[in-house]
């Protein structure tokens, strides 16, 4: 369980949409919550190939490279 205490103007606001949908506060609060936890942790996960790349942990490749291994892999079924 989680309770949250909003600025009036979001409450307001959530309120109304809540009202002019016919959802629940509950499930937009949910919707927003759950993006926003999808969208840092792909952040998060962005910083740490970012800082493998700059240690010289992990390297990069050219996209058509990738792609050329698909199409070798594809083809041969590996």
């Amino acid at each position: 369980m989680l309770a949250i205490r909003l600025p009036e103007d979001i409450e307001a606001r959530l309120d109304n949409l809540a009202k002019r949908t016919g959802r629940s506060k509950t499930f937009y609060a949910r919707e927003a919550i759950l993006e926003y936890l999808e969208d840092m942790e792909d952040l998060y996960l962005a910083e740490q190939v970012v800082r493998r790349l700059d240690s010289g942990e992990e390297q990069s490749r050219p996209l058509e490279e990738v792609e050329a291994r698909w199409r070798q892999t594809t083809k041969t079924g590996i």
